[in-house]
């Protein structure tokens, strides 16, 4: 996708050898028209795959993740990191490593959101190790319902969660690939949209 390249380019930094700090408009300020942009390409790459629900990880993924269900008309279910006194009965649950935190969460989805007629879309800010989305993989299964794709905004195509995803049956489609950063600059590969 262009337009996020362009803007990564603009407003990215990078950190070391592997970390893309995009705080500006995505992971801490967000561009609503930007995320709305993205979200109706994301779901135009899925709008004929029977998609009934829309799921991501708290917390950068859920702007992206509610333009994409506003764009395919069908509900957004956050995984929560920590568990909260009203989450009771029924919990699913999966441990989630995260590669910018360097820290294991267990994630949380209350059952009585997902069924298995569910066909689900999971969408996230970034794939890097594919942990993240692994974990929510798990919880859809749980549930028994069906993980039809893997919607991504930002992939890091030089680390592991692309093949991780792959070699576990799940399609991928991130709108912006990075090859790689060499001398601080970002190099972009082919995008799947």
């Amino acid at each position: 996708m262009k337009t996020l390249e362009e803007r990564i380019l603009k407003d990215g930094n990078v950190i070391g050898q592997n970390i893309l700090k995009v705080d500006s408009f995505l992971t801490h300020q967000v561009d609503y028209q930007l995320m709305k942009e993205i979200g109706q390409v994301l779901a135009e790459g899925y709008a004929n795959q029977g998609i009934t629900k829309v799921v991501t990880i708290e917390a950068s993924g859920i702007a992206p993740a509610v333009y994409v269900a506003e764009s395919l008309g069908v509900p957004m279910i956050f995984g929560k990191k920590h568990k909260n006194i009203t989450m009771t009965e029924d919990i699913l649950t999966a441990e989630v490593y995260s590669f910018t935190k360097q820290v294991t969460s267990t994630v949380s989805i209350a059952g009585k959101f997902l069924s298995p007629e569910d066909k689900v879309l999971i969408i996230d800010d970034f794939l890097a190790n594919g942990q993240a989305a692994m974990g929510l993989a798990q919880i859809i299964k749980q549930a028994g319902a069906q993980v039809v794709g893997v919607g991504i905004v930002i992939e890091k195509s030089f680390q592991t969660g692309r093949q991780l995803l792959i070699d576990n049956g799940l399609k991928v489609t991130s709108l912006a690939r990075i090859d790689r950063f060499e001398n601080g600059q970002i190099i972009f590969g082919a995008a799947d949209l």
